[in-house]
């Protein structure tokens, strides 16, 4: 057993050290605060990664049936006419 780099071991010898700091009356309630903790992390955490995908979803290109017409060659030269502050030049 290993969780988050830490075997079983490890994981007695912290709770006998939290059971001498914190006492058996206070420990069931802190595992459980710390419980709800990650839990909500972990929601937090999903939550935060759909969001992620779906902006990443809306805004991949569109397939190559659905691009655009190429301009014409009047339009580019109409284009190459307009300086950056849509004046003609």
């Amino acid at each position: 057993m290993n969780v988050f780099g830490v075997g079983l071991p490890e994981m007695v010898v912290i709770a006998v050290i939290g059971l001498l700091v914190f006492g058996p009356k206070k420990l069931p309630e802190l595992g459980r605060t710390l419980g709800r903790s990650l839990k909500g992390f972990q929601s937090a955490s999903s939550e935060f990664e759909r969001e992620f995908r779906k902006a990443v979803d809306s805004t991949e290109l569109p397939a190559a049936g659905n691009s655009p017409a190429p301009l014409s060659t009047a339009e580019e030269a109409a284009d190459d006419s307009i300086d950056a502050a849509g004046r003609p030049g």
